[in-house]
């Protein structure tokens, strides 16, 4: 439940990030540029490339794409396993660390939390409210974006990377063999799975936007949170413990 804690928290600075956290936060962030960037070329290849398609020295020996296709599946593993890492964190750290997997869906004070960021994110409220961790529409967002986008095109990535390993491998047993069939065909995920890096682009972009908003209007850090796991506050008034 969300309660308001103007007294519990007059204290300037609060260590709410733990280092695991933060180290995700960031490798997670490269990853899904290069994921992105990748991924785009992936999609929409060159239409011409000089020379033979190898990984040959010579000065005719043209693998750009071949790279291309290697960073991505690097960048993919990092992505899975710093996924699986932040889930057990959630487990084992603070409880700001499990807020973007545990929702308070059935809290009234949650959805008003909700309402009334989205109000002053439109400039309908003068006064924003402070919260030691994520406000209520920031969970919201992570949640249904951020999570379930992440296992969603963990989910897509490993069927399409399933049919390249082959029918013997266990990728394509445990992914390929039933969300291909799902989906109708291959192209049909590869479009799909191409879709899905324009929303987490798009969460990205906007993540960013009211980071830097909210370090500059709301009195409070968020940018530097994630470098040093402290939140700080020019002063105390109106702050929500985040639970």
């Amino acid at each position: 439940m969300t309660t308001m804690a103007d007294t519990a928290h007059s204290e300037p600075a609060i260590y709410v990030y733990e280092a695991p956290l933060r180290i995700w936060h960031w490798i997670n962030a490269l990853a899904i540029l290069t994921l992105a960037f990748t991924g785009y070329f992936i999609g929409s290849p060159f239409p011409t490339m000089p020379g033979e398609a190898s990984g040959g020295y010579s000065g005719e020996a043209n693998y750009l794409m071949g790279y291309i296709r290697f960073v991505h599946f690097a960048a993919a593993w990092i992505f899975i396993i710093g996924f699986l890492g932040r889930l057990y964190w959630a487990i084992v750290g603070n409880h700001h660390a499990r807020q973007l997997f545990m929702p308070p869906f059935f809290s009234a004070s949650f959805w008003e939390g909700v309402f009334h960021e989205a109000k002053w994110y439109l400039f309908m409220v003068k006064e924003p409210r402070k919260y030691t961790g994520h406000n209520p529409m920031a969970v919201l967002f992570m949640f249904g974006i951020l999570v379930w986008g992440t296992v969603f095109m963990i989910f897509t990535g490993l069927a399409l990377y399933g049919e390249g390993a082959g029918m013997d491998s266990w990728i394509y047993t445990y992914f390929s063999g039933w969300i291909i069939p799902l989906f109708g065909q291959s192209q049909d995920v590869h479009t799909f799975h191409h879709l899905g890096m324009w929303f987490i682009l798009m969460f990205v972009m906007m993540h960013i936007y009211v980071a830097i908003r909210e370090d500059i209007m709301s009195r409070q850090s968020l940018i530097s949170t994630m470098v040093s796991g402290w939140r700080m506050f020019k002063d105390d008034r109106d702050v929500d413990d985040g639970h």
